[in-house]
């Protein structure tokens, strides 16, 4: 952290080479990009970027190994939040589990605007996993697209959309399950995305792999960027190595840097809520196109 503050990109360097955790935090909740970063050393930056995402790399991919051979400890993705209560606090404006965590909130909605902005460009066929409070799926609906197909994997949530008539809209599919289990048997879609709670960055590349199936050529994917949102440096590892992995997939990723206010009144916004999932007063929108090789190949 002191030479990384310092820009020394030779020791920095050495440090790594010798087992210096590049995401190693002090007392202060600091890591050593954040100290980079603030101080304007970009080689540094560059530099613990590239070793943070060569970490994770070679950790997913022994992950993955162990899957293959049956040998992960990590329990089915969000089988305990989908077990669990939830409520519906300050007149439906924020989702808690019963744990008291927020699973959606009300702040959200400029940017579920501009996800859906994102997701209808095209009017074409729009899938999203995970409705929450249905943010998105309202700001999908009030751009007509040719259809909206929604998964659903809480019993209680569900339970709400039917109550509320999501079944019954005339361009609506609802499919209650989680997405693991039956996204298989739908599909292309023009646009597709991704809000699920109680998941891993693992749970994620499972259905980034299956995108290239999913996605008719020229589609675009979307997802709400939560990754590692206590942290700026951390997310900006994770937002590299989610492109690095969508390239290789046949998508090409950016991520649009837009203002976010989750406290225009920071005591009202929070209340009842026992843990914050977001603390950045900017958010990365990732918009992803999945590259249409026949038209690359044509050109």
């Amino acid at each position: 952290m002191y030479v990384a503050g310092r820009g020394d990109a030779r020791l920095v360097a050495l440090l790594l080479q010798y087992g210096a955790p590049w995401n190693a935090i002090d007392r202060k909740g600091r890591c050593a990009g954040e100290y980079a970063l603030e101080r304007k050393h970009q080689k540094v930056v560059d530099q613990l970027v590239d070793a943070g995402v060569t970490a994770e790399m070679i950790l997913a991919r022994l992950e993955d190994k162990k899957k293959e051979k049956g040998m992960s400890t990590r329990p089915p993705p969000n089988l305990d939040y989908l077990q669990r209560d939830v409520s519906y606090l300050q007149d439906g404006d924020t989702i808690v589990d019963e744990n008291k965590d927020a699973v959606m909130m009300e702040w959200e909605r400029p940017l579920m605007e501009l996800h859906a902005e994102v997701l209808c460009a095209s009017k074409g066929h729009v899938l999203n996993i995970g409705f929450g409070m249905g943010i998105v799926d309202g700001a999908i609906q009030r751009r007509s697209p040719a259809s909206h197909t929604i998964i659903e994997a809480h019993p209680q949530i569900y339970a709400k959309m039917i109550k509320d008539g999501w079944d019954k809209k005339n361009n609506v599919n609802v499919v209650f399950g989680r997405w693991q289990d039956v996204i298989d048997k739908l599909g292309p879609f023009d646009a597709i995305f991704f809000d699920t709670y109680g998941e891993y960055m693992s749970d994620m590349r499972e259905l980034h792999v299956r995108l290239p199936k999913l996605l008719n050529p020229g589609g675009v994917y979307s997802f709400f960027n939560g990754l590692c949102p206590h942290n700026v440096f951390f997310q900006g590892v994770m937002c590299q190595l989610v492109q690095l992995e969508l390239d290789a997939l046949g998508l090409s990723t950016r991520f649009v840097p837009v203002p976010v206010n989750t406290t225009p009144d920071k005591d009202k916004t929070w209340k009842g809520v026992k843990r914050k999932y977001f603390y950045d007063d900017r958010y990365y929108l990732p918009i992803c196109h999945f590259v249409d090789s026949k038209k690359e190949d044509s050109s």
